[in-house]
């Protein structure tokens, strides 16, 4: 063999090893992009799953920050379990585009496909380092209608009878039947809006996003942030329709309608972001005051002197 011939060789086997993989990352994108198409023109349009795009950005970014360990890592394939995995995923997928409709069983697939890829290409190893990112995408799923309906109906009960009796004791001619609310000569619908399932899903994501990237080494108080997501997200609802029916009440309901409306919705999600990190806060100093306390309570040892 000549020379010419052994560095052909050598340039040939880089560049051969990322075949592979280039083949089956193409073919996903093949596969999922009318799942993509679908996401679009669909559920990605709505308030409530609108943050589609963002966590899917996220991930791509947080694979992006895990380069350098990507490197780092020895690669070991699993075909056995790539292909049982991978397997499964195409099978879930198959059965969402036969039935039709079902896009949450749809994306959902899209997730032991890419882990059955990575265990393909690169094993378990690699497949750890990307555990998250892949798993965050399931905040990418859209949630199936029945789900947000049970949940959305006992929250808009809730909220509005907490705004009610909020309004009654502060001396307002107010009454409510149901998720409607009476106030003066006005009847008020809380609508699924304003149930705060919405902000439940896209803070839930930034809560976990948060607690992974900056409080991963701290357990319980990774776990009591994310525990707190719920009640910030109903207290800032409450908020925002208690601001609702106020504005009814002084200025009319024909206020509520547009520009109002939406940004109340926005103003209640960054109140709810502003909630959540401020309980961080807190937690922080709690945290940081038990450890004081813990070092003042351990008594200090002296070295005895002969």
């Amino acid at each position: 063999m000549t020379y010419s011939q052994v560095v052909q060789s050598a340039e040939a086997r880089p560049l051969s090893k990322y075949v592979w993989p280039a083949l089956l990352v193409v073919s996903v994108l093949a596969a999922y992009f009318p799942t993509l198409l679908t996401l679009i023109d669909g559920p990605w349009q709505t308030e409530q799953e609108g943050h589609g795009p963002l966590i899917m950005a996220a991930s791509l970014w947080w694979v992006w920050q895990s380069r350098a360990r990507l490197k780092a890592v020895e690669v070991s394939p699993a075909p056995i379990a790539g292909w049982a995995i991978l397997l499964c995923g195409l099978m879930l997928m198959y059965l969402a585009r036969i039935e039709q409709g079902l896009v949450t069983i749809e994306m959902a697939s899209l997730l032991p496909v890419i882990v059955g890829c990575i265990l393909l290409t690169a094993g378990w190893p690699t497949l750890r380092i990307l555990a998250f990112p892949i798993g965050f995408l399931i905040f990418a799923v859209p949630m199936p209608d029945w789900l947000v309906d049970a949940a959305t109906v006992p929250l808009k009960v809730f909220i509005s009878n907490m705004v009610t009796k909020v309004l009654y004791a502060a001396g307002f001619p107010v009454a409510q039947n149901g998720v409607m609310i009476m106030i003066g000569s006005y009847q008020l619908l809380v609508k699924d809006a304003c149930s705060g399932m919405n902000s439940i899903f896209a803070l839930s994501a930034i809560g976990v996003f948060y607690a992974y990237a900056f409080r991963w080494e701290e357990k319980l108080r990774s776990v009591l942030l994310l525990l707190a997501i719920i009640p910030i997200t109903i207290l800032a609802n409450f908020v925002r329709v208690f601001t609702l029916v106020l504005i009814a009440y002084y200025g009319g309901p024909d206020l509520l309608e547009g520009i109002v409306h939406d940004m109340t919705g926005i103003g209640l999600f960054i109140v709810a972001v502003v909630l959540m990190f401020m309980f961080d806060a807190v937690l922080g100093l709690a945290f940081g005051l038990v450890s004081r306390l813990r070092r003042r309570s351990v008594p200090e040892t002296h070295p005895h002197t002969a």
